[in-house]
């Protein structure tokens, strides 16, 4: 696949309409557009989460993988199928497959392998690279239900992957917060019902 971009403003999306990746036009607010813009905005935020402290190498080559991986998803979702569309275009196009979503699976049994089982939900934060990933999981989950709005139109597999992606996060994001030196930045855990616990002790 070769990507040539000499020029960044066209104009042609004004209108408030753009191109699909077969070169049909929709609205901006079409679901297979708001879909690839919100596996956009999942790629932008797992780019920030790069930058935390604290995060180990390993993590970062599979989040740098993840990021590349997630530009294959935004084509997928661009192209809607030739039946789908009405399309003459038997081009072959960018897919993703069922390989995708088995790296990420390994992923997720390699690092959940050294984690303690879990006795409660765990509240976003901890560390900075935790609590980053904590956002890119709940975006990874957003970008999962606008794949889904996509329809029958799109490819299962993409959903499969958007749905594995976001457990992976969440498994890194417990990771970070289990690193040595996470100190008191260590997993913090919901205590059901303990509002104003903690000020109640402080008063006794």
């Amino acid at each position: 696949m070769t990507v040539n971009l000499t020029r960044i403003y066209t104009r042609l999306g004004d209108s408030g309409e753009t191109h699909l990746g077969d070169m049909s036009r929709v609205s901006k607010l079409h679901p297979r557009v708001e879909a690839y813009g919100t596996v956009d905005e999942l790629n932008a935020t797992i780019g920030v989460a790069l930058l935390q402290p604290g995060l180990p190498e390993q993590f970062a080559q599979w989040l740098a993988r993840v990021q590349n991986d997630l530009l294959d998803v935004g084509a997928d979702l661009s192209v809607p199928a030739p039946d789908a569309a009405g399309a003459a275009d038997a081009r072959e196009r960018l897919r993703v497959g069922s390989e995708y979503t088995e790296w990420l699976e390994r992923a997720c049994d390699e690092v959940n392998a050294t984690l303690a089982p879990l006795r409660s939900f765990v509240i976003p934060g901890g560390t900075a690279a935790a609590a980053h990933l904590h956002i890119c999981r709940t975006v990874c989950r957003r970008a999962e239900r606008r794949a889904i709005a996509v329809g029958e139109e799109g490819n299962a597999e993409v959903v499969r992957y958007l749905n594995r992606l976001s457990d992976l996060l969440f498994i890194l994001s417990r990771a970070a917060n289990n690193e040595p030196g996470a100190g008191e930045h260590a997993e913090p855990l919901w205590r059901p019902g303990a509002h104003g616990a903690d000020e109640a002790a402080g008063k006794s």
